[in-house]
């Protein structure tokens, strides 16, 4: 019998060790990156973690709280790899780039999350508003410090920012065209258009 979508928490594991807690995230993580929320089966997690749908309910109450547990998890990979500089966003810039351009599933995986679950209230101590509040905070302390201008709300630069470092990964139908028919029609310059783009806007402190 199928299960309910359920928002709601992590269910604790009935048995079992953590290397089946962590073939279900693995292969969840894949299922939801190719297929969607709605789209994925959990049958099919079950199949590639080796394990059973039984299993796959213990450990997680829903399809909804599955795809929260991995993308949670992902938005602090993401913040570890990428590291916010707010003296050198452009730099910041040209790691988000390069992070997407290697796990374009990663991309895809947080895409859904938002297009599946725009009005899901975020827990008290849900850990992907606090690294943005983190980062709003260090962007706010540049300005104090004169390494940014403070003619800006530093909520509209990181939005910029990142829209910007994302660009490509966001719309590869415009990087497939743009394979075939840019002046340079490399990963590289792509690159540097993004970090030109973010020095523009918002210059390295000097």
């Amino acid at each position: 019998m199928s299960q309910p979508r359920d928002s709601g928490q992590t269910a604790a594991p009935a048995s079992g060790g953590d290397t089946t807690r962590e073939r279900i995230l693995t292969a969840a993580m894949e299922e939801f990156a190719r297929h969607g929320i709605a789209g994925a089966r959990v049958d099919r997690i079950a199949k590639l973690a080796r394990t059973s749908k039984e299993r796959v309910y213990a450990y997680f109450r829903g399809k909804d709280a599955l795809y929260a547990d991995i993308a949670a998890r992902e938005y602090v990979v993401i913040a570890e790899a990428t590291q916010l500089d707010p003296s050198d966003l452009p730099g910041y810039a040209g790691r988000l780039f390069d992070y997407f351009v290697a796990r374009p599933d990663h991309h895809r995986l947080i895409t859904w999350g938002r297009l599946e679950l725009p009005d899901t209230t975020a827990a008290a101590d849900d850990p992907t508003q606090a690294a943005i509040a983190r980062k709003i905070s260090q962007l706010r302390q540049a300005q104090q410090a004169g390494q940014l201008d403070p003619a800006w709300d530093p909520a509209d630069v990181l939005a910029l920012v990142n829209q910007i470092a994302t660009t490509w990964a966001a719309q590869p139908e415009i990087s497939k065209a743009a394979a075939a028919h840019a002046v340079d029609p490399t990963t590289t310059a792509r690159r540097a258009a993004v970090v030109t783009a973010v020095e523009q806007l918002f210059p390295r402190a000097r």
